[in-house]
């Protein structure tokens, strides 16, 4: 039976008095935005959530932005978030649709299913005259336990990317603007080259979303099929550092076409070293 990746506003303000929904601001911002996500929680956010740091949420050691954490730390960071292996998630952000389906894809990845983003975010809501609060509800958190496996298949490393250079197994999907893609554009991060991988397709998320909102199942379809994405594909998504890409992911997987690759380095990784061929055009 097909079940939604995704919850509406309607859906959620029904749901919201139930203690087995944890809902969590995910809200992250791209650094030439200037915005300060959690202060932004401080002031307003869906009653009852809390607050998901990606940049804390990761791995510490690493020296790329918010890449994915061991299985146990990110198991003992949610545990203090109050959810457990029971726990319905839905993950949040102000963009509408932007950092909440890296959350999702983070909890996938370590094998919790019961997680979905709400669709359209923290506009959707306002604009559905959700409620709002400035109660800090980590305050209240009861600390649950969460064990966390690690899905390989669902994390494709910078080796992968690589390798699928010689073999082509797999297509690389590119959720940067079509200019960053084509090395038109400067990327957010200054130190970077813009262009992208050799193969790689472009894929710009927004084209994913209407008013902040993914679009219907079927147009999503229609757009992945003039990609020639089908149920066959393998499919690597790509993105800046790993969390637009995520968008790509979730679209997929609410299409039909289950949860596919995602780059963990992205351009970040990919770009930040010397030996490896970018295309620009």
């Amino acid at each position: 039976m097909y079940e939604s990746n995704l919850v509406s506003s309607a859906q959620l303000k029904h749901a919201l008095e139930d203690p087995a929904i944890k809902i969590l601001d995910c809200s992250w911002y791209l650094p030439n935005q200037q915005r300060n996500a959690y202060a932004e929680f401080q002031q307003a956010h869906i009653p009852g959530a809390v607050f998901f740091d990606i940049d804390q949420i990761c791995d510490q050691t690493s020296d790329l932005p918010h890449m994915l954490p061991t299985p146990d730390y990110f198991a003992a960071e949610v545990s203090k978030l109050g959810i457990s292996n029971t726990s319905s998630v839905i993950a949040y952000d102000g963009s509408g649709v932007f950092s909440a389906a890296r959350v999702w894809w983070m909890f996938k990845v370590f094998g919790h299913q019961d997680v979905r983003v709400l669709d359209g975010g923290l506009p959707a809501w306002r604009r559905n005259d959700g409620a709002l609060s400035q109660e800090d509800a980590q305050k209240s958190v009861v600390p649950m336990r969460f064990s966390a496996t690690l899905t390989p298949s669902y994390v494709a490393t910078k080796q992968d990317i690589i390798d699928n250079l010689l073999t082509n197994t797999a297509l690389v999907v590119d959720a940067r603007s079509a200019a960053r893609f084509s090395g038109q554009a400067p990327e957010p991060r200054p130190e970077l080259k813009s262009g992208h991988m050799p193969n790689a397709i472009s894929l710009p998320f927004e084209v994913l979303l209407r008013d902040g909102s993914f679009k219907p199942v079927t147009e999503l379809r229609e757009i992945f099929s003039k990609l020639h994405i089908d149920s066959s594909s393998k499919i690597v998504t790509s993105c800046g550092s790993g969390v637009t890409a995520a968008i790509i992911s979730l679209a997929l997987a609410e299409a039909g076409y289950g949860l596919q690759s995602l780059y963990d380095g992205a351009w970040v990784e990919w770009a930040s070293d010397p030996t490896l061929p970018i295309v620009s055009s």
